[in-house]
């Protein structure tokens, strides 16, 4: 039977030193949702995805991906699981002294190190069509623009075929033209391949675009959640302060 929450977080919180970061933190992800998470800086939204990749641990609560508590699995399993996740930071994170091709091989020959030329080339080649850079193969970092670094950054991230996508401020730095293209490819390629994502953004036009649920957090506590156009009309002042 699949399991309908491919993400299910039960009361988390953490902690530095005096500072409570995240609150008791309740928040379910289901198979091919979009949820995007709003607030202001400092409010948590960071150290939620940090925990859910298992580069923080939570003090309290657990975080369970595909049924799986993920403070009890060993480092193999959880190795494997990361290849079920993909994270798309804020710079795109490419590797300067590598071509786009390069940087796209680079997670294949990690983690599919039996995989031959010809099917490497074919999920490359099946990647760059899917961002809209077919040609972009031979360049190097320094040659994109930051909208195609973001697109290959994503490309890169997707290449493994991840059922669940942590986005951190994917529009942030981009202009307004640009971020709406990269927010509908998000819309697009979670269509396509029935992904689930976490979407950080202060975008709120990105938010419209992508959202099936928002998820207000405030101090490190969720406010609310719903759709965008119940946010965008909630009677709470400081909710409705994101959308005007």
């Amino acid at each position: 039977m699949e399991i309908e929450n491919v993400v299910s977080i039960k009361g988390v919180s953490k902690a530095f030193k005096e500072k409570h970061i995240l609150k008791d933190i309740s928040l379910d992800i289901k198979r091919a949702e979009n949820v995007v998470v709003l607030g202001k800086s400092g409010s948590g939204k960071s150290t939620l995805i940090k925990c859910m990749v298992g580069l923080m641990e939570p003090d309290e609560g657990e975080i369970c991906i595909f049924g799986k508590d993920m403070a009890h699995i060993d480092y193999d399993e959880l190795n494997s699981f990361r290849t079920r996740i993909g994270f798309l930071f804020q710079s795109g994170a490419l590797y300067d002294s590598m071509t786009v091709y390069e940087n796209l091989a680079f997670p294949l020959r990690h983690h599919k190190k039996e995989m031959g030329r010809k099917k490497l080339d074919e999920l490359i080649h099946e990647a760059l069509d899917n961002v809209g850079l077919p040609e972009a193969g031979n360049m190097m970092p320094s040659e994109l623009s930051g909208g195609m670094s973001k697109r290959i950054g994503l490309a890169r991230t997707l290449i493994l075929k991840p059922e669940i996508m942590l986005y951190d401020e994917p529009t942030t730095g981009l202009d307004t033209a640009t971020a709406k293209e990269i927010s509908q490819l998000i819309l697009d390629l979670q269509r396509k391949y029935k992904i689930s994502s976490l979407i950080i953004t202060h975008d709120i036009s990105c938010a419209k675009t992508v959202a099936d649920r928002v998820v207000m957090l405030k101090e490190g506590v969720i406010i609310a959640e719903g759709t965008y156009d119940e946010m965008e009309n909630s009677q709470d002042v400081w909710i409705r302060s994101f959308f005007s």
